[in-house]
């Protein structure tokens, strides 16, 4: 990991959660994740147990990233942080 990588973790560590991954899934959150992050470089992303059916966090959250041309920074339990 880079120091730069390791800035964001940083950063991220004090942002809130503003996006909820629910039974909707991610496509239900992809334009608001792609509003945030045209606003904010740094969005935490929190997966409801809803969403988590069939695949772990760090997959879903992999797919949420790719999705809106983010890279995926952490994930730590059932919350990520994407940056772009």
């Amino acid at each position: 990991m880079n120091d730069h990588e390791q800035e964001l973790k940083r950063r991220a560590h004090d942002l809130d959660v503003t996006v909820w991954v629910g039974k909707s899934g991610v496509d239900a959150v992809v334009d608001e994740l792609n509003d945030q992050l045209a606003n904010e470089n740094l969005v935490k992303v929190k997966f409801l147990r809803a969403a988590r059916a069939g695949s772990s966090t760090e997959e879903k959250a992999a797919d949420l990233a790719e999705r809106v041309n983010g890279r995926l920074i952490d994930t730590r339990g059932h919350t990520a942080v994407i940056h772009r």
